[in-house]
């Protein structure tokens, strides 16, 4: 039934009779009695459940894979950082600067605005971009070049947990011209700072605690502003070790990411594969 229940067709009806605003949805035990499940013979479900459990498998192998690998980069990331005892240290608008985005809200009309795709904090997670969901904002054609990004600015978010401000990671540019709102900063690095060994910094437990530290708590939410980001004392090693420091975990960060595509395309073929059984269009695959 579990698998029944994830295909589209069912899917699809739980999404048509589904109640509720702001993300608060429900669905009623009604409803849900109402709903129309694929009459499967049980020798065909078992079949379906077999063809279910060998991609289940296949995934989980590449999973503790995956495991292993982002253990290995925590401790080469630690090892990193851990060399740089004779490091000097610099406020970082020394090194980068730091800008805000688009506020939210007012949107200009009219001849001179343009459409932009942007990036919120939904965006900004921890050592990635997720721009599975990228809204747009009107603004003046002329904020343009302010506003948008370039492929290396290290994103940080303003607020959330305590322990997740300044969350962030560098833009690789996958969106030609891509702005980000007012709740994000922008650190944009000059000639003596490699962006990705800033953002190794920054989500480093040292980087971590000083945002917490500086960081203003309250009910339910914490926030840093752009002073506090400037301000953050960050090391600044000769551009040379920043690079070598970074090569083993470029290496392993780029093995992450080959498994991270194979367990997605996975996915997607396992899905399509019930999706078929339940319909009778085709055979399981044999394991």
């Amino acid at each position: 039934m579990g698998i029944a229940l994830s295909s589209a067709a069912l899917r699809r009806q739980i999404d048509s009779v589904m109640r509720g605003t702001s993300g608060q949805y429900k669905i009623s035990k009604t409803d849900i009695q109402r709903l129309e499940v694929p009459k499967v013979p049980l020798e065909e479900q078992c079949r379906i459940v077999a063809a279910h459990a060998a991609f289940e498998r296949r995934i989980g192998v590449l999973e503790q894979v995956l495991s292993k690998l982002e253990v290995a980069r925590e401790a080469l990331s630690a090892q990193a950082l851990g060399q740089g005892a004779g490091w000097r240290f610099a406020p970082l608008d020394e090194v980068a600067t730091v800008a805000a985005g688009v506020t939210l809200g007012s949107e200009p009309v009219g001849e001179g605005t343009i459409e932009l795709p942007y990036l919120r904090v939904a965006n900004v997670l921890d050592g990635r971009i997720d721009t599975a969901d990228v809204k747009s904002v009107r603004i003046l054609q002329a904020q343009r070049e302010r506003f948008a990004l370039r492929e290396g600015d290290l994103l940080l978010t303003e607020g959330g947990d305590l322990d997740k401000l300044g969350r962030g990671a560098v833009w690789d540019g996958r969106i030609d011209v891509c702005l980000y709102q007012n709740h994000v900063f922008r650190v944009r690095c000059g000639a003596r700072m490699s962006p990705d060994f800033l953002a190794l910094y920054t989500s480093s437990t040292e980087g971590r605690a000083y945002f917490q530290r500086v960081g203003k708590q309250t009910t339910n939410l914490a926030s840093i502003n752009s002073t506090q980001v400037k301000k953050m004392p960050v090391p600044v090693p000769p551009v040379e070790e920043q690079e070598r420091l970074l090569g083993p975990i470029h290496a392993v960060r780029s093995r992450i990411a080959v498994i991270d595509r194979h367990i997605a395309k996975l996915r997607v073929v396992q899905q399509g594969a019930v999706e078929d059984l339940l319909d009778g269009k085709a055979s399981p695959p044999t394991q």
